[in-house]
């Protein structure tokens, strides 16, 4: 099947979770990633894979016009409901497209934003060189996303573990990656560091819908992992069950050049 169409049934099957899911909802990030930007009252923000909605709502307030993109029509109808008929937002439009295509016009934004989505992406390069089109000179782009560990084996097993919790994960890159990737479409990195999310092992399987077949298949994936990749996760079990784990999450912000 087409990854696209992997995460567009996805997400149609778990949008109303991830409107509600704390992670999304109620992480510092989302205050960071607001403060970071300093947002102003005349700028135009496009918050690309919008999910569930949450950084178009907190843009919102600050800025005169927020557009949310997602791939997903059910997500976006799951968003729309949160951000403007439960929050109250008059300033969000939202938009079904592609992060790697976007229906924009070039130089039409003053922010972009991306968070907790970008692995999902096929072809990130593609999705970084579309912001960097859309975006005015001056403009910049806030990322937020988990990330793989610098070292091959890691990183493989990472990814293997987070697609058989959901079949349209594509793939999480290690910082080094993401640096590099960001300068080659054009964008300079003005700010990036690397923060733990912990997460509840029941609560992440459930976010995706698993049954508990599923879920006893990852817990013995990640029993079976080599001590180093349960020391770098800090893997917690208690009563032979795995409880709870961390994953890294990178921020990232990059600035488009003033020049045309």
């Amino acid at each position: 099947m087409n990854h696209k169409k992997d995460v567009k049934k996805q997400f149609g099957q778990q949008a109303d979770h991830y409107v509600t899911s704390t992670v999304h909802a109620n992480g510092q990030d989302l205050a960071q990633m607001v403060n970071i930007a300093r947002p102003q009252a005349s700028q135009t923000v496009l918050d690309v894979a919008t999910g569930g909605g949450h950084v178009a709502k907190a843009f919102s307030p600050k800025v005169k016009k927020v557009i949310a993109l997602d791939l997903t029509k059910k997500m976006l109808q799951a968003a729309q409901h949160f951000v403007c008929d439960t929050s109250g937002c008059t300033n969000v439009e939202f938009v079904l497209g592609d992060a790697e295509h976007l229906p924009f016009a070039d130089e039409t934004f003053d922010i972009v934003t991306c968070r907790i989505a970008a692995h999902h992406f096929p072809n990130v390069n593609a999705f970084l060189h579309e912001a960097h089109r859309v975006l005015r000179p001056g403009g910049q782009l806030l990322l937020i996303d988990n990330i793989a560990p610098e070292r091959m084996e890691d990183a493989t097993l990472y990814n293997e573990i987070e697609k058989m919790r959901d079949f349209s994960h594509y793939r999480a890159w290690p910082v080094s990656e993401w640096h590099e990737m960001t300068k080659q479409a054009g964008l300079c990195v003005e700010t990036s560091f690397v923060f733990a999310k912990h997460l509840n092992f029941r609560s992440w399987c459930e976010r995706m819908g698993l049954e508990t077949d599923a879920m006893d298949a990852i817990m013995v994936k990640m029993k079976e992992a080599p001590k180093t990749w349960k020391r770098a996760f800090d893997v917690q079990e208690q009563n032979q069950q795995i409880t709870r784990f961390t994953v890294n999450t990178l921020f990232l912000q990059a600035r488009k050049d003033l020049r045309r």
